[in-house]
């Protein structure tokens, strides 16, 4: 977890820290939406088309057992106006863990989650794809440290 005190540092390491892993970079922000006229799987879908040219057939059904590891293979045909934010996120964080020997960066994630008392939403999320996972990294606000449960000087 990094943790920063103004908007301006937050950015600037975060930009730093995106380009430097931009091969295998998968990112969850409210910056990077999911596509609206899309539905949720194929939103998902895309990462291993566009990079693997995965059939369609193949991405579909890899794509419904990633969202059964979330209980939400519901959500498959929805499109993001019609999800509450718990499946966004979900959506959004196995759209990043598709991206191969992914860097996932949870970019303010209660910024996405912002009524979540604390981050083990977060948690148990990236611990449903962590096979999928090299790294994840969190970048947030000072402010929002108690939320971690981290203490001073906790960083990845």
């Amino acid at each position: 977890m990094r943790f920063f005190d103004s908007e301006d540092t937050l950015q600037t390491s975060l930009d730093a820290f995106l380009a430097e892993h931009k091969t295998h970079l998968g990112l969850v922000s409210l910056e990077v939406p999911l596509i609206s006229n899309l539905p949720v799987w194929s939103n998902i879908a895309l990462i291993r088309q566009y990079h693997e040219n995965m059939p369609w057939e193949k991405a579909r059904a890899f794509v419904l057992d990633l969202l059964k590891r979330f209980d939400m293979t519901g959500i498959a045909e929805k499109r993001t106006s019609s999800l509450t934010i718990e499946e966004l996120f979900c959506a959004m964080l196995i759209r990043a863990a598709m991206v191969r020997d992914a860097v996932v960066v949870l970019d303010r994630p209660f910024r996405i989650l912002p009524d979540h008392p604390d981050s083990q939403f977060f948690t148990d999320a990236l611990r449903k794809v962590d096979d999928l996972i090299a790294e994840a990294h969190i970048f947030d606000y000072s402010r929002e440290k108690e939320r971690y449960r981290a203490t001073d000087g906790a960083e990845d």
